[in-house]
């Protein structure tokens, strides 16, 4: 794989970035730290996670951390071949301070999130969402500051609409402060709507697009049929609520993307995967896998 660079900056991530929201459940340690060295064997060298990230356990409001935990411990000796994103923004705890990307939040959680990770730095710091309790010029002077610090030397956005974008935009510009590097929306060939203003926003601005959901929780990699009966061990079995209802419409929508992917040689889950990144301002996309063999899939698709 060859590395791509992220507009204004000196990274060079691999067109792969892995997610960790599995790690802790279904994934446990042991095998997350074994998933971590063979992405790294392989040539990925970009690692996305967050501070609520506890696997499939969580619930609102929990206190996360789990897959910071294990990403810190499968980096021990290798941190310098890797690019770590965080983030933080959702509720993790019962204080004000706790949810939100107020400077006292952001204190807080980035250096809880450095300790778990067993790092003196992130290269990445998303604002998970929109904090509407924060005024923007108080959220961005915060980052200048723990830039030039040293313990972040990039920060992002994700789940912020075009609107939102451009309003954080204009509000770093006129305050004089560091504009984000990347944004991370949910993107996939089932789900476009950001084709319409989020891209071509992030193009003219320069802004890295690192898409999430890329696969739609498994039903873009062929796995899923009409007629047959839902996989074991899939996401529809383990989290029914994160997918949509397997209906006709759904099928012939899987169908139609699946013969276009033949028509241009290619597997359903290859067509998935490059179809985004051949998107304008896109980078690198985010996948999660939780085997080896997941991985492997992963990987071959880039082929």
């Amino acid at each position: 794989m060859h590395n791509r660079r992220i507009p204004n900056t000196n990274l060079a991530v691999s067109p792969l970035c892995l997610g960790t929201m599995t790690f802790g459940t279904p994934l446990n340690e042991a095998d997350a730290v074994r998933l971590v060295h063979y992405a790294l064997d392989c040539g990925i060298n970009f690692f996305d996670t967050a501070n609520m990230y506890e696997g499939y356990a969580r619930t609102v409001g929990s206190s996360g951390g789990v897959a910071e935990n294990i990403l810190g411990k499968a980096l021990a000796g290798r941190r310098d071949m890797a690019v770590i994103a965080t983030k933080l923004g959702m509720k993790v705890g019962p204080g004000p301070e706790d949810e939100g990307t107020s400077p006292k939040a952001i204190d807080k959680h980035l250096n809880l999130s450095l300790q778990r990770m067993n790092t003196d730095f992130v290269d990445i710091y998303y604002l998970h969402k929109p904090d509407p309790n924060t005024p923007l010029a108080e959220t961005l002077a915060y980052l200048d500051k723990i830039i030039r610090q040293g313990k972040i030397r990039h920060y992002g956005i994700s789940n912020f609409s075009a609107d939102q974008t451009a309003k954080l935009l204009a509000a770093a510009d006129r305050n004089n402060l560091p504009r984000p590097v990347i944004h991370q929306p949910p993107y996939s060939l089932l789900k476009r709507d950001i084709e319409k203003d989020l891209l071509p926003l992030c193009q003219r601005e320069k802004l890295a697009v690192v898409p999430y959901q890329i696969l739609q929780g498994g039903l873009l990699t062929g796995k899923y049929r009409r007629g047959q009966n839902i996989p074991e061990n899939s996401r529809k079995t383990e989290r029914a609520d994160w997918l949509p209802e397997l209906n006709n419409a759904l099928f012939n929508q899987l169908e139609q993307i699946e013969q276009d992917a033949r028509s241009l040689g290619r597997t359903m889950m290859q067509h998935a995967i490059k179809s985004v990144l051949d998107q304008p301002a896109v980078v690198s996309v985010v996948i999660g896998a939780k085997s080896i063999r997941q991985m492997e899939a992963l990987v071959s698709a880039m082929e």
